[in-house]
Protein backbone atom coordinates (compact mmCIF):
# COMPACT_ATOMS: atom_id res chain seq x y z
CA UNK A 1 0.00 0.00 0.00
CA UNK A 2 2.62 2.43 0.78
CA UNK A 3 4.44 2.11 -2.62
CA UNK A 4 0.40 3.08 -4.34
CA UNK A 5 1.30 5.63 -2.05
CA UNK A 6 3.93 6.50 -3.30
CA UNK A 7 3.35 6.24 -7.15
CA UNK A 8 -0.32 8.24 -6.10
CA UNK A 9 1.57 11.32 -5.32
CA UNK A 10 4.77 10.98 -8.02
CA UNK A 11 1.63 11.24 -10.12
CA UNK A 12 0.06 14.63 -8.42
CA UNK A 13 3.35 15.83 -7.67
CA UNK A 14 4.66 15.63 -11.64
CA UNK A 15 1.32 17.07 -13.02
CA UNK A 16 1.04 20.02 -10.88
CA UNK A 17 5.12 20.86 -11.42
CA UNK A 18 4.26 21.35 -15.27
CA UNK A 19 5.99 24.52 -16.32
CA UNK A 20 2.58 25.77 -18.41
CA UNK A 21 0.54 25.43 -14.41
CA UNK A 22 1.16 29.55 -12.99
CA UNK A 23 2.99 28.94 -10.24
CA UNK A 24 0.66 30.13 -7.48
CA UNK A 25 -1.73 27.77 -8.33
CA UNK A 26 0.01 24.66 -8.30
CA UNK A 27 1.37 25.36 -5.78
CA UNK A 28 -1.78 25.69 -3.79
CA UNK A 29 -2.97 22.91 -5.43
CA UNK A 30 -0.65 20.63 -4.20
CA UNK A 31 -0.37 22.05 -0.71
CA UNK A 32 -3.12 20.46 -0.16
CA UNK A 33 -3.06 17.42 -2.08
CA UNK A 34 0.36 16.80 -0.53
CA UNK A 35 -0.59 16.91 3.19
CA UNK A 36 -1.52 13.69 3.91
CA UNK A 37 -4.27 11.59 4.41
CA UNK A 38 -5.13 8.08 4.28
CA UNK A 39 -6.07 7.93 0.77
CA UNK A 40 -8.66 5.97 1.49
CA UNK A 41 -10.55 6.10 -1.91
CA UNK A 42 -7.70 5.90 -4.66
CA UNK A 43 -6.47 2.70 -2.51
CA UNK A 44 -9.91 1.00 -2.62
CA UNK A 45 -10.00 1.48 -6.34
CA UNK A 46 -6.61 0.03 -6.63
CA UNK A 47 -6.41 -2.80 -3.84
CA UNK A 48 -10.00 -3.70 -5.77
CA UNK A 49 -8.18 -3.61 -9.43
CA UNK A 50 -5.60 -6.37 -8.10
CA UNK A 51 -8.42 -8.08 -6.70
CA UNK A 52 -9.63 -8.52 -9.66
CA UNK A 53 -6.37 -9.70 -11.23
CA UNK A 54 -5.65 -7.15 -13.18
CA UNK A 55 -1.81 -5.93 -12.77
CA UNK A 56 -2.10 -1.52 -12.02
CA UNK A 57 -1.04 0.82 -15.15
CA UNK A 58 -0.01 4.44 -15.02
CA UNK A 59 -3.96 4.82 -16.72
CA UNK A 60 -4.67 3.34 -13.24
CA UNK A 61 -3.39 5.42 -11.36
CA UNK A 62 -4.59 8.20 -13.84
CA UNK A 63 -8.13 7.58 -12.18
CA UNK A 64 -6.41 6.90 -8.60
CA UNK A 65 -5.79 10.72 -8.85
CA UNK A 66 -8.15 12.14 -10.18
CA UNK A 67 -10.53 10.74 -7.41
CA UNK A 68 -8.19 11.74 -5.17
CA UNK A 69 -7.99 15.50 -6.48
CA UNK A 70 -11.73 16.03 -6.40
CA UNK A 71 -12.16 14.87 -2.89
CA UNK A 72 -8.73 17.20 -1.96
CA UNK A 73 -10.56 20.09 -3.92
CA UNK A 74 -13.93 19.68 -1.67
CA UNK A 75 -12.27 19.71 1.09
CA UNK A 76 -10.39 22.97 0.72
CA UNK A 77 -13.83 24.69 -0.10
CA UNK A 78 -15.46 22.31 2.86
CA UNK A 79 -12.88 24.98 4.95
CA UNK A 80 -13.54 28.01 3.91
CA UNK A 81 -15.19 30.93 6.05
CA UNK A 82 -18.25 30.66 4.20
CA UNK A 83 -18.66 26.92 5.07
CA UNK A 84 -17.04 25.00 7.82
CA UNK A 85 -14.66 27.73 8.13
CA UNK A 86 -11.56 26.06 9.63
CA UNK A 87 -8.43 26.49 10.12
CA UNK A 88 -6.86 22.80 9.91
CA UNK A 89 -6.81 20.22 7.60
CA UNK A 90 -4.59 16.97 8.02
CA UNK A 91 -2.56 18.57 10.44
CA UNK A 92 -1.67 22.00 8.85
CA UNK A 93 -2.81 25.51 7.95
CA UNK A 94 -5.61 25.05 5.61
CA UNK A 95 -5.13 26.14 2.06
CA UNK A 96 -6.66 29.50 2.31
CA UNK A 97 -4.87 30.14 5.74
CA UNK A 98 -1.80 29.20 4.32
CA UNK A 99 -2.14 31.37 0.72
CA UNK A 100 -5.45 33.48 0.78
CA UNK A 101 -9.29 32.08 0.34
CA UNK A 102 -9.52 33.64 -3.34
CA UNK A 103 -6.66 31.42 -4.06
CA UNK A 104 -8.06 28.33 -1.98
CA UNK A 105 -11.29 28.70 -3.95
CA UNK A 106 -9.26 28.77 -7.45
CA UNK A 107 -7.12 25.62 -6.05
CA UNK A 108 -10.26 23.68 -5.33
CA UNK A 109 -11.87 24.66 -8.98
CA UNK A 110 -8.54 22.98 -11.01
CA UNK A 111 -8.84 20.03 -8.65
CA UNK A 112 -12.41 19.68 -9.57
CA UNK A 113 -11.56 20.06 -13.04
CA UNK A 114 -7.90 18.97 -13.91
CA UNK A 115 -9.43 14.91 -13.15
CA UNK A 116 -11.79 15.28 -16.52
CA UNK A 117 -8.85 16.06 -18.29
CA UNK A 118 -6.75 13.29 -16.82
CA UNK A 119 -9.61 10.76 -17.23
CA UNK A 120 -9.71 11.79 -20.82
CA UNK A 121 -6.05 11.16 -21.11
CA UNK A 122 -5.83 7.92 -19.79
CA UNK A 123 -4.85 4.69 -21.73
CA UNK A 124 -8.05 3.16 -21.80
CA UNK A 125 -10.57 2.55 -24.03
CA UNK A 126 -12.63 5.25 -25.34
CA UNK A 127 -16.25 3.50 -23.80
CA UNK A 128 -14.52 2.80 -20.39
CA UNK A 129 -13.47 6.11 -20.12
CA UNK A 130 -16.68 7.40 -20.76
CA UNK A 131 -18.08 5.06 -18.38
CA UNK A 132 -15.74 6.50 -15.26
CA UNK A 133 -16.26 10.07 -16.19
CA UNK A 134 -19.92 9.64 -16.45
CA UNK A 135 -19.40 7.99 -12.69
CA UNK A 136 -16.70 10.44 -11.38
CA UNK A 137 -19.31 13.63 -12.58
CA UNK A 138 -22.08 11.98 -11.18
CA UNK A 139 -20.59 11.41 -7.41
CA UNK A 140 -19.44 14.85 -7.49
CA UNK A 141 -21.73 17.43 -8.72
CA UNK A 142 -25.66 17.73 -8.43
CA UNK A 143 -26.51 13.88 -7.90
CA UNK A 144 -23.34 13.67 -4.93
CA UNK A 145 -21.10 15.44 -2.70
CA UNK A 146 -22.05 19.47 -3.88
CA UNK A 147 -25.79 18.32 -3.14
CA UNK A 148 -25.00 17.07 0.15
CA UNK A 149 -23.10 20.12 1.16
CA UNK A 150 -25.33 22.34 0.47
CA UNK A 151 -28.10 20.04 2.16
CA UNK A 152 -25.75 19.72 4.82
CA UNK A 153 -25.11 23.73 5.18
CA UNK A 154 -29.28 23.97 5.35
CA UNK A 155 -29.44 21.63 7.75
CA UNK A 156 -27.46 23.77 10.54
CA UNK A 157 -29.29 23.99 13.91
CA UNK A 158 -32.00 21.99 12.65
CA UNK A 159 -33.02 18.67 14.15
CA UNK A 160 -33.22 16.29 11.62
CA UNK A 161 -34.62 13.11 11.30
CA UNK A 162 -32.16 9.76 11.06
CA UNK A 163 -33.73 9.67 7.33
CA UNK A 164 -32.65 12.97 6.74
CA UNK A 165 -29.26 12.79 8.10
CA UNK A 166 -28.76 9.74 5.58
CA UNK A 167 -29.56 11.51 2.74
CA UNK A 168 -27.07 14.23 3.08
CA UNK A 169 -24.44 11.86 3.67
CA UNK A 170 -25.54 9.29 0.88
CA UNK A 171 -24.92 12.35 -1.07
CA UNK A 172 -21.94 14.12 0.28
CA UNK A 173 -19.43 11.18 1.32
CA UNK A 174 -21.29 8.21 -0.02
CA UNK A 175 -21.16 8.85 -3.73
CA UNK A 176 -17.65 9.64 -3.66
CA UNK A 177 -16.84 6.73 -1.66
CA UNK A 178 -18.92 4.37 -4.05
CA UNK A 179 -17.06 5.44 -7.09
CA UNK A 180 -13.94 3.25 -6.25
CA UNK A 181 -16.07 0.13 -5.83
CA UNK A 182 -17.72 1.46 -9.36
CA UNK A 183 -15.03 2.34 -10.75
CA UNK A 184 -13.02 -1.23 -10.16
CA UNK A 185 -15.87 -2.74 -11.94
CA UNK A 186 -16.08 -0.77 -15.16
CA UNK A 187 -12.25 -1.11 -15.37
CA UNK A 188 -12.35 -4.67 -14.65
CA UNK A 189 -15.57 -5.01 -17.47
CA UNK A 190 -17.47 -6.26 -14.87
CA UNK A 191 -21.33 -7.39 -16.00
CA UNK A 192 -23.71 -4.69 -15.01
CA UNK A 193 -25.02 -7.12 -12.01
CA UNK A 194 -21.27 -7.09 -10.56
CA UNK A 195 -21.47 -3.98 -10.97
CA UNK A 196 -24.34 -2.62 -9.08
CA UNK A 197 -23.47 -4.97 -6.31
CA UNK A 198 -20.09 -2.99 -6.07
CA UNK A 199 -22.06 -0.16 -6.31
CA UNK A 200 -23.85 -1.23 -2.97
CA UNK A 201 -20.21 -2.58 -0.80
CA UNK A 202 -19.51 1.06 -1.66
CA UNK A 203 -22.76 2.65 -0.53
CA UNK A 204 -22.78 1.37 2.81
CA UNK A 205 -19.17 1.89 3.39
CA UNK A 206 -19.87 5.59 2.75
CA UNK A 207 -22.75 5.57 5.07
CA UNK A 208 -20.58 3.73 8.20
CA UNK A 209 -17.26 6.33 7.02
CA UNK A 210 -20.03 9.22 7.93
CA UNK A 211 -20.60 7.29 11.04
CA UNK A 212 -17.08 7.23 11.86
CA UNK A 213 -16.22 10.96 11.20
CA UNK A 214 -19.36 11.78 14.17
CA UNK A 215 -18.15 9.30 16.32
CA UNK A 216 -14.22 11.01 15.84
CA UNK A 217 -15.68 14.47 16.39
CA UNK A 218 -16.84 13.78 19.63
CA UNK A 219 -14.23 11.66 20.82
CA UNK A 220 -10.66 12.43 18.92
CA UNK A 221 -8.20 14.60 19.55
CA UNK A 222 -6.72 17.35 17.38
CA UNK A 223 -3.77 15.41 16.90
CA UNK A 224 -5.81 12.49 16.00
CA UNK A 225 -8.00 13.99 13.59
CA UNK A 226 -5.60 17.03 12.28
CA UNK A 227 -8.66 19.41 12.40
CA UNK A 228 -10.22 21.11 14.86
CA UNK A 229 -12.98 18.88 16.93
CA UNK A 230 -16.19 19.35 18.06
CA UNK A 231 -17.22 21.33 15.21
CA UNK A 232 -20.26 19.48 14.83
CA UNK A 233 -21.69 20.65 18.04
CA UNK A 234 -20.29 24.38 17.94
CA UNK A 235 -22.27 24.46 14.19
CA UNK A 236 -25.10 22.72 15.16
CA UNK A 237 -25.54 19.49 13.10
CA UNK A 238 -27.80 16.65 13.45
CA UNK A 239 -25.25 13.82 13.53
CA UNK A 240 -25.51 9.92 13.84
CA UNK A 241 -24.26 10.76 17.78
CA UNK A 242 -26.69 13.15 18.46
CA UNK A 243 -29.68 10.59 16.91
CA UNK A 244 -28.32 7.11 18.10
CA UNK A 245 -25.76 8.00 21.36
CA UNK A 246 -21.92 7.35 21.39
CA UNK A 247 -22.78 3.39 21.87
CA UNK A 248 -25.35 3.59 19.30
CA UNK A 249 -23.76 5.09 16.47
CA UNK A 250 -20.36 2.78 17.48
CA UNK A 251 -22.95 -0.33 17.07
CA UNK A 252 -24.54 1.20 14.29
CA UNK A 253 -20.67 1.60 12.69
CA UNK A 254 -19.59 -2.14 13.25
CA UNK A 255 -23.02 -3.68 11.88
CA UNK A 256 -22.32 -1.57 8.37
CA UNK A 257 -18.38 -2.53 8.31
CA UNK A 258 -19.73 -6.33 8.95
CA UNK A 259 -21.88 -5.78 6.21
CA UNK A 260 -19.57 -4.64 4.07
CA UNK A 261 -17.11 -7.61 4.42
CA UNK A 262 -19.81 -10.20 4.13
CA UNK A 263 -20.75 -8.69 0.72
CA UNK A 264 -17.46 -8.04 -0.50
CA UNK A 265 -16.99 -11.92 0.09
CA UNK A 266 -19.79 -12.72 -1.66
CA UNK A 267 -18.01 -11.22 -5.14
CA UNK A 268 -15.57 -13.12 -7.47
CA UNK A 269 -12.60 -11.44 -5.99
CA UNK A 270 -9.15 -13.18 -5.98
CA UNK A 271 -7.91 -11.61 -2.53
CA UNK A 272 -9.56 -9.13 -0.47
CA UNK A 273 -7.15 -8.79 2.41
CA UNK A 274 -5.69 -5.48 1.60
CA UNK A 275 -9.58 -4.01 1.25
CA UNK A 276 -10.73 -6.07 4.46
CA UNK A 277 -7.54 -3.96 6.14
CA UNK A 278 -8.80 -0.72 5.21
CA UNK A 279 -12.43 -1.27 6.24
CA UNK A 280 -11.30 -2.73 9.52
CA UNK A 281 -8.71 0.71 9.78
CA UNK A 282 -12.34 2.48 10.07
CA UNK A 283 -13.60 0.64 13.13
CA UNK A 284 -13.59 2.93 16.17
CA UNK A 285 -13.17 1.06 20.01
Amino acid sequence: MDTKILKLEDFLTEFYESAEFPTGLAESAKYSLLAGGKRIRPLLFLNLLEAFDLELSKAHYHVAAALEMIHTGSLIHDDLPAMDNDDYRRGQLTNHKKFDEATAILAGDTLFFDPFFILSTADLSAEIIVALTRELAFASGSYGMVAGQILDMAGEGKELTLAEIEQIHRLKTGRLLTFPFVAAGIVAQKSTDEVEKLRQVGQILGLAFQIRDDILDVTATFAELGKTPGKDILEEKSTYVAHLGLEGAKKSLTGNLSEVKKLLTDLSVTDSSEIFKIIEQLEVK
